[in-house]
Protein backbone atom coordinates (compact mmCIF):
# COMPACT_ATOMS: atom_id res chain seq x y z
CA UNK A 1 0.00 0.00 0.00
CA UNK A 2 1.81 3.61 -1.09
CA UNK A 3 1.92 6.09 1.60
CA UNK A 4 -0.51 8.64 1.37
CA UNK A 5 -0.38 12.63 2.60
CA UNK A 6 -3.60 14.36 3.31
CA UNK A 7 -2.29 18.17 3.22
CA UNK A 8 -5.33 19.61 4.51
CA UNK A 9 -7.45 18.65 7.31
CA UNK A 10 -9.35 20.46 9.97
CA UNK A 11 -9.76 17.25 12.74
CA UNK A 12 -9.99 19.80 15.77
CA UNK A 13 -13.53 21.16 14.26
CA UNK A 14 -16.54 19.97 16.59
CA UNK A 15 -17.49 17.55 14.08
CA UNK A 16 -14.50 15.04 15.08
CA UNK A 17 -15.19 15.62 18.74
CA UNK A 18 -17.30 12.24 19.65
CA UNK A 19 -14.31 10.07 17.23
CA UNK A 20 -11.02 12.13 16.57
CA UNK A 21 -8.64 9.44 17.33
CA UNK A 22 -10.57 6.48 15.91
CA UNK A 23 -11.15 9.15 12.90
CA UNK A 24 -7.03 9.26 12.68
CA UNK A 25 -6.40 5.62 13.78
CA UNK A 26 -8.60 4.87 10.28
CA UNK A 27 -6.73 6.97 8.31
CA UNK A 28 -3.79 5.66 9.30
CA UNK A 29 -5.12 2.28 8.53
CA UNK A 30 -5.98 3.19 5.23
CA UNK A 31 -2.23 4.07 4.34
CA UNK A 32 -2.24 8.16 5.44
CA UNK A 33 0.91 8.35 6.87
CA UNK A 34 0.85 12.32 7.41
CA UNK A 35 -2.19 14.61 7.89
CA UNK A 36 -1.72 18.37 7.94
CA UNK A 37 -4.01 19.81 10.34
CA UNK A 38 -4.56 23.61 9.30
CA UNK A 39 -5.81 26.90 11.30
CA UNK A 40 -7.97 29.56 10.37
CA UNK A 41 -8.40 31.70 13.04
CA UNK A 42 -5.72 32.04 16.27
CA UNK A 43 -8.06 29.00 18.21
CA UNK A 44 -8.10 26.59 15.60
CA UNK A 45 -4.32 27.18 14.90
CA UNK A 46 -3.29 26.74 18.92
CA UNK A 47 -5.58 23.32 18.39
CA UNK A 48 -3.86 22.68 15.48
CA UNK A 49 -0.22 22.68 16.98
CA UNK A 50 -2.07 20.66 20.43
CA UNK A 51 -2.64 17.85 17.74
CA UNK A 52 0.69 17.73 15.74
CA UNK A 53 2.34 17.56 19.65
CA UNK A 54 -0.01 14.41 20.38
CA UNK A 55 0.28 12.82 17.15
CA UNK A 56 3.79 11.91 15.35
CA UNK A 57 1.81 11.55 12.28
CA UNK A 58 0.38 15.53 12.37
CA UNK A 59 2.02 18.27 11.25
CA UNK A 60 -0.09 22.15 11.67
CA UNK A 61 -0.56 25.23 10.01
CA UNK A 62 -1.08 28.52 11.00
CA UNK A 63 -2.68 31.58 10.34
CA UNK A 64 -5.56 33.60 10.02
CA UNK A 65 -8.61 32.91 7.11
CA UNK A 66 -9.98 35.66 5.48
CA UNK A 67 -13.46 34.84 6.86
CA UNK A 68 -11.60 35.40 10.34
CA UNK A 69 -10.05 38.60 9.92
CA UNK A 70 -12.45 40.72 11.44
CA UNK A 71 -12.06 38.97 14.60
CA UNK A 72 -9.11 39.02 15.12
CA UNK A 73 -6.90 40.84 18.45
CA UNK A 74 -4.79 43.77 18.09
CA UNK A 75 -2.00 41.63 18.26
CA UNK A 76 -2.71 38.52 16.21
CA UNK A 77 0.28 38.97 13.62
CA UNK A 78 2.62 38.17 16.94
CA UNK A 79 0.47 35.18 18.13
CA UNK A 80 0.86 33.90 14.63
CA UNK A 81 4.33 34.63 14.40
CA UNK A 82 4.50 32.75 18.20
CA UNK A 83 2.41 29.73 17.27
CA UNK A 84 4.97 29.20 13.85
CA UNK A 85 8.10 29.12 16.03
CA UNK A 86 7.00 25.98 16.74
CA UNK A 87 9.09 23.10 15.30
CA UNK A 88 5.91 20.78 13.93
CA UNK A 89 4.35 23.86 12.02
CA UNK A 90 5.03 23.04 8.31
CA UNK A 91 3.59 26.58 6.62
CA UNK A 92 1.54 29.71 7.34
CA UNK A 93 -2.15 29.45 6.42
CA UNK A 94 -4.92 29.18 5.45
CA UNK A 95 -4.79 32.57 4.21
CA UNK A 96 -6.15 34.58 1.23
CA UNK A 97 -9.15 36.27 -0.11
CA UNK A 98 -13.48 35.24 0.18
CA UNK A 99 -15.61 37.28 -1.73
CA UNK A 100 -18.30 34.58 -1.51
CA UNK A 101 -19.24 34.90 2.29
CA UNK A 102 -17.74 38.23 2.31
CA UNK A 103 -17.42 38.19 5.99
CA UNK A 104 -14.89 40.86 6.55
CA UNK A 105 -14.35 43.87 4.10
CA UNK A 106 -12.64 43.19 1.05
CA UNK A 107 -9.81 45.55 2.02
CA UNK A 108 -9.23 44.12 5.42
CA UNK A 109 -9.00 40.53 3.82
CA UNK A 110 -6.26 41.99 1.39
CA UNK A 111 -4.68 43.93 4.45
CA UNK A 112 -4.74 40.42 6.68
CA UNK A 113 -3.45 38.26 3.58
CA UNK A 114 -0.74 40.39 3.20
CA UNK A 115 0.97 41.11 6.24
CA UNK A 116 0.78 37.05 6.27
CA UNK A 117 2.47 36.92 3.21
CA UNK A 118 5.32 39.13 4.40
CA UNK A 119 5.69 36.92 7.52
CA UNK A 120 5.69 33.62 5.84
CA UNK A 121 8.71 35.70 3.65
CA UNK A 122 10.22 36.35 7.32
CA UNK A 123 10.22 32.99 8.41
CA UNK A 124 11.15 30.88 5.54
CA UNK A 125 8.07 29.25 5.24
CA UNK A 126 5.50 28.43 2.80
CA UNK A 127 1.98 29.36 2.61
CA UNK A 128 -1.66 27.63 1.85
CA UNK A 129 -4.19 29.79 0.13
CA UNK A 130 -7.87 30.14 0.69
CA UNK A 131 -8.99 31.96 -2.40
CA UNK A 132 -13.00 31.49 -3.24
CA UNK A 133 -14.71 33.91 -5.74
CA UNK A 134 -11.71 35.70 -5.89
CA UNK A 135 -8.99 34.20 -8.18
CA UNK A 136 -8.34 37.56 -10.03
CA UNK A 137 -7.55 39.74 -6.79
CA UNK A 138 -5.70 36.64 -5.30
CA UNK A 139 -3.20 36.27 -8.35
CA UNK A 140 -3.19 39.95 -8.02
CA UNK A 141 -1.79 39.90 -4.81
CA UNK A 142 -0.10 36.63 -5.01
CA UNK A 143 2.44 38.39 -8.01
CA UNK A 144 3.64 41.85 -5.85
CA UNK A 145 3.76 39.75 -2.58
CA UNK A 146 4.38 36.68 -2.46
CA UNK A 147 8.24 36.78 -4.66
CA UNK A 148 10.21 33.83 -3.33
CA UNK A 149 7.61 32.17 -1.69
CA UNK A 150 6.35 29.15 -1.79
CA UNK A 151 3.09 27.69 -1.34
CA UNK A 152 -0.24 26.02 -2.54
CA UNK A 153 -3.65 26.61 -3.59
CA UNK A 154 -6.06 25.08 -1.56
CA UNK A 155 -9.16 22.89 -2.91
CA UNK A 156 -8.19 24.27 -6.22
CA UNK A 157 -11.28 24.51 -7.97
CA UNK A 158 -10.86 27.07 -11.42
CA UNK A 159 -10.07 26.20 -14.60
CA UNK A 160 -7.24 25.65 -16.73
CA UNK A 161 -6.22 29.70 -17.28
CA UNK A 162 -6.46 29.65 -13.74
CA UNK A 163 -4.05 26.88 -12.64
CA UNK A 164 -1.88 28.10 -15.37
CA UNK A 165 -1.40 31.33 -13.66
CA UNK A 166 -1.08 29.46 -10.23
CA UNK A 167 1.73 27.47 -11.65
CA UNK A 168 3.20 30.41 -13.51
CA UNK A 169 3.45 31.93 -9.96
CA UNK A 170 4.94 28.60 -8.43
CA UNK A 171 2.42 27.52 -6.71
CA UNK A 172 1.13 23.82 -6.33
CA UNK A 173 -2.19 22.80 -6.72
CA UNK A 174 -4.37 20.76 -4.37
CA UNK A 175 -7.17 18.51 -4.84
CA UNK A 176 -9.71 17.97 -2.87
CA UNK A 177 -13.10 15.33 -3.20
CA UNK A 178 -13.93 17.96 -5.92
CA UNK A 179 -12.20 15.88 -8.02
CA UNK A 180 -14.11 12.85 -7.77
CA UNK A 181 -17.27 14.68 -8.39
CA UNK A 182 -18.40 13.46 -11.90
CA UNK A 183 -19.74 17.06 -13.39
CA UNK A 184 -15.94 18.61 -12.25
CA UNK A 185 -14.86 18.28 -16.25
CA UNK A 186 -12.48 21.75 -15.96
CA UNK A 187 -10.86 20.14 -12.81
CA UNK A 188 -10.23 17.26 -14.81
CA UNK A 189 -8.84 18.58 -17.34
CA UNK A 190 -6.32 20.64 -14.95
CA UNK A 191 -5.52 17.51 -13.19
CA UNK A 192 -4.82 16.39 -16.49
CA UNK A 193 -2.87 18.70 -17.77
CA UNK A 194 -0.52 20.33 -14.86
CA UNK A 195 2.82 18.53 -14.25
CA UNK A 196 2.35 15.95 -11.41
CA UNK A 197 5.73 17.47 -9.60
CA UNK A 198 2.68 20.40 -9.23
CA UNK A 199 0.10 18.67 -8.02
CA UNK A 200 -1.17 17.50 -4.10
CA UNK A 201 -4.34 15.89 -3.06
CA UNK A 202 -5.94 17.03 0.50
CA UNK A 203 -9.52 16.14 2.33
CA UNK A 204 -10.50 19.68 4.16
CA UNK A 205 -12.09 17.49 6.36
CA UNK A 206 -14.91 17.36 7.35
CA UNK A 207 -16.10 19.16 4.34
CA UNK A 208 -15.94 18.15 0.69
CA UNK A 209 -16.40 14.54 1.06
CA UNK A 210 -15.64 12.45 -2.29
CA UNK A 211 -17.68 10.04 -4.25
CA UNK A 212 -18.92 7.87 -3.45
CA UNK A 213 -19.39 9.40 0.54
CA UNK A 214 -20.57 12.56 -0.96
CA UNK A 215 -23.05 14.56 1.73
CA UNK A 216 -21.85 12.81 4.64
CA UNK A 217 -18.57 14.14 6.84
CA UNK A 218 -15.38 13.45 5.38
CA UNK A 219 -12.09 12.19 7.21
CA UNK A 220 -8.55 11.70 6.35
CA UNK A 221 -9.02 8.23 5.32
CA UNK A 222 -11.11 9.24 2.34
CA UNK A 223 -7.52 11.24 0.22
CA UNK A 224 -6.63 7.94 -0.83
CA UNK A 225 -10.04 7.96 -3.01
CA UNK A 226 -9.06 11.54 -4.22
CA UNK A 227 -5.85 10.14 -5.24
CA UNK A 228 -7.41 7.17 -6.84
CA UNK A 229 -9.31 9.80 -8.94
CA UNK A 230 -5.84 11.53 -10.06
CA UNK A 231 -4.47 8.74 -11.00
CA UNK A 232 -7.28 7.43 -12.75
CA UNK A 233 -7.42 10.79 -14.30
CA UNK A 234 -3.93 10.56 -15.26
CA UNK A 235 -4.07 7.26 -16.58
CA UNK A 236 -1.01 6.29 -14.28
CA UNK A 237 -0.22 3.90 -11.42
CA UNK A 238 -1.55 4.66 -8.21
CA UNK A 239 1.74 3.88 -6.42
CA UNK A 240 3.61 6.22 -9.33
CA UNK A 241 0.72 8.67 -8.27
CA UNK A 242 1.15 8.49 -4.91
CA UNK A 243 5.22 8.44 -4.85
CA UNK A 244 5.08 11.56 -6.76
CA UNK A 245 2.50 13.30 -4.06
CA UNK A 246 4.62 12.14 -1.24
CA UNK A 247 7.58 14.00 -2.50
CA UNK A 248 5.59 17.17 -3.61
CA UNK A 249 4.49 17.44 -0.23
CA UNK A 250 8.08 17.34 1.37
CA UNK A 251 9.45 19.57 -0.89
CA UNK A 252 7.02 21.95 -0.28
CA UNK A 253 7.31 21.47 3.98
CA UNK A 254 10.79 21.27 4.34
CA UNK A 255 10.08 21.65 7.62
CA UNK A 256 8.27 18.24 7.85
CA UNK A 257 11.25 16.70 6.37
CA UNK A 258 14.04 18.60 9.11
CA UNK A 259 11.82 17.04 11.82
CA UNK A 260 11.70 13.23 10.70
CA UNK A 261 14.98 13.62 9.93
CA UNK A 262 16.02 15.41 13.63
Amino acid sequence: MPHLIDTHAHLALHQFDADREAVISRALEAGVARIVEVGYDLPSSRAAVALAEAHPAIYAVVGLQPNHAHEAPPDWLEQVRALAAHPRVVAIGEIGLDYYWMRAPAALQEQVFRAQLALARELALPVVIHSRDAHADTLRVLADGAHGLAGIMHSFSGDWAYARACLELGFLLSFSGMLTFGKATELHEVARQAPLAMLLTETDSPYLCPHPHRGKRNEPAYVRLVTERLAALRDEPLPVIAAQLWANAERIFPRMTRHRDA
